[in-house]
């Protein structure tokens, strides 16, 4: 059974309360990207009954529209060519598909993707993140300890990000509403800080610290410098820490975040990205692109404003949200 059949079977009822509402999570938050690319292919499909060099060439600017990415779309384009050689397929209909079956193929890439946070058993997991300004990072950071809380977990916030005015404040706020602990200072370095913070998350064996780090990127050699240093920190501090350093792209920059990926996965050791505001694009083609060009997973998507609305990245919820009018589902209609 190919995803396409997949998809018609199993978002149904069967599926737990909390699966169904994270399906329409991912139906609402793509709705953008979904109305744009799907209407597309669909007046694509109209316009050619049978699939030759003009169809592709009209989708390969659609797929690229959606944000994918040049180079991603063009090996796409030729699996799609080699599958409707070999495969003998002459209807655009039959095409879809496949065209949802490469998708997924896209992503995966052979590879077993781990979407998970790596918790260690012993001491606190630390979890870095890191970003450029506007990008998210506070609130996701905000986001993550409210679903971290919700499961049990004793939380701490570190708000290493010095830099910024009002970045200590926002994320103070931020801890009151989840229900979080947070350690910050005034007027010292992000190392400082968070040494401080760590050592109080050892000696009162908390569960998770959150930490969050100044966005800037336009001086590549300070921020490498910077990063170094809170990396030699946490490591003193607790040992094969930090456990993740999560990279925040606003989804909504597009192609940029490519680049932002790229340039931070230069300066640092990046374990997994997570797109934000991807609800506010109707580019949601950047997953795929991200994947393609940086091989980094994406761990979690923002499909919102609201606390819980920072979901687990996942692929197969990714594509029916992109394509789940293309497959006759009604679910959540």
């Amino acid at each position: 059974m190919g995803l396409f059949d997949k998809f018609k079977n199993i978002f149904n009822s069967k599926e737990t309360k909390q699966e169904q509402e994270d399906i329409l999570s991912y139906d609402k938050g793509l709705e953008k990207t979904r109305n744009v690319f799907v209407s597309k292919l669909n007046i694509l499909n109209n316009k050619y009954k049978k699939v030759n060099e003009e169809y592709f060439e009209e989708l390969e600017e659609i797929l690229i529209m959606a944000d994918i990415g040049v180079e991603t779309v063009m090996n796409f384009i030729d699996k799609l060519k080699h599958r409707v050689k070999s495969e003998n397929i002459v209807d655009s209909n039959d095409l879809m598909e496949i065209i949802v079956d490469e998708m997924f193929i896209i992503y995966i890439n052979n590879e077993v993707l781990v979407n998970k946070i790596n918790y260690t058993e012993v001491g606190p997991t630390v979890i870095l993140f890191v970003g450029v300004n506007g990008a998210g990072k506070t609130t996701t950071i905000g986001k993550l300890a409210y679903k971290l809380v919700n499961d049990g977990k004793k939380v701490m916030m570190i708000a290493g990000d010095t830099f910024r005015a009002g970045a200590v404040e926002q994320i103070d706020i931020l801890s009151k509403r989840v229900g979080c602990d947070i350690v910050y200072k005034d007027n010292s370095d992000a190392s400082s800080v968070i040494f401080d913070g760590l050592t109080k998350a050892k000696e009162e064996n908390y569960d998770v610290v959150l930490v969050d780090t100044a966005g800037r990127l336009q001086n590549k050699t300070n921020l490498m410098n910077e990063l170094e240093k809170i990396n030699k920190v946490i490591g003193k501090i607790i040992p094969n820490a930090p456990h993740e350093t999560l990279l925040v792209i606003d989804a909504t920059t597009g192609q940029n975040g490519i680049s932002q990926a790229k340039s931070f996965k230069e300066i640092t050791n990046i374990t997994g990205i997570v797109l934000s505001k991807l609800d506010g694009t109707a580019k949601g083609g950047i997953v795929l692109a991200i994947k393609e060009n940086v091989g980094i997973p994406v761990k979690f998507i923002g499909l919102g404003e609201k606390l819980e609305d920072l979901k687990v990245f996942d692929i197969e919820k990714y594509i029916y949200g992109l394509f789940k009018d293309l497959v006759g589902d009604n679910n959540g209609k």
